[in-house]
């Protein structure tokens, strides 16, 4: 061992030393960054894109979607512009704040029609507390309570939403699987069943089938063999939206 003379170590156990600590500070370092750049692992992939909306055949609106990545989660916003024949125009917007794992943290919602209508939500421990703004009404407080912090968000004139249900399911384990569902535009708290059904051929494209079920409604989903969002079918309100 080097020995102490007036408070110093000899020159080059000095340098020995000092190599050593540096050594160790860039490893923490480099361990630290690499901690941090890890991303945390996600049900999400990045899209965007161009649906329309039709009804009974006949084009009567249109929405256009993206999610992103944002501030370590991910972002669903859609924009719809419905325009029905017989009927009010109206427009509807959805922006949907999500964990990696898929819980909302936030959600807004703005609607016009004859009156503009909007909501702010956010989610905690499986409660949904919503504030609701209706033109020339006092705002609205309402909680929604829910035995677990994954919630599928599906509201009205919004079907990019249904992408997003579409990456909740667990396509490993399939079968039947039963979700949470909030309709906000609506203040409808419930409960989905979604089930992949296999492989469809429309049009002479092959798609995965997956199918959303309540209680008195169907929903069937066409999607790519990245599991995005290609067409939906609501066979009993005569529906289908198609991705352009």
């Amino acid at each position: 061992m080097a020995k102490l003379i007036s408070g110093y170590w000899p020159k080059s156990s000095l340098s020995l030393s000092a190599a050593l600590i540096l050594a160790c500070a860039v490893v923490g370092v480099a361990a630290q960054k690499k901690n941090a750049a890890a991303p945390a692992v996600s049900l999400f992939a990045q899209d965007n894109g161009k649906l329309t909306i039709k009804l009974d055949g006949q084009t009567v609106g249109h929405e256009e979607f993206e999610i992103t990545p944002s501030g370590g989660g991910w972002l669903a916003k859609g924009n719809a512009d419905i325009k029905p024949s017989k009927g009010q125009a109206s427009k509807v917007s959805g922006s949907l704040a999500l964990q990696p794992d898929g819980a909302p943290i936030s959600y807004e919602w703005t609607s016009q029609a004859e009156k503009t209508n909007s909501a702010h939500l956010l989610f905690t421990n499986g409660l949904a507390k919503m504030t609701l703004q209706m033109q020339g009404a006092h705002p609205f407080d309402q909680t929604f309570t829910f035995d677990t912090p994954v919630i599928a968000v599906l509201d009205n004139n919004l079907y990019h939403q249904y992408a997003v249900l579409a990456r909740l399911y667990n396509w490993s384990k399939r079968g039947p699987q039963t979700f949470p569902v909030l309709i906000p535009q609506e203040l409808m708290p419930g409960t989905i069943t979604a089930e992949s059904t296999g492989t469809a051929t429309i049009d002479g494209k092959s798609y995965e089938g997956f199918r959303v079920s309540t209680a008195d409604l169907e929903v069937d989903l066409y999607l790519d063999s990245t599991h995005r969002l290609m067409r939906l079918e609501v066979p009993a309100a005569k529906v289908s939206v198609v991705r352009d």
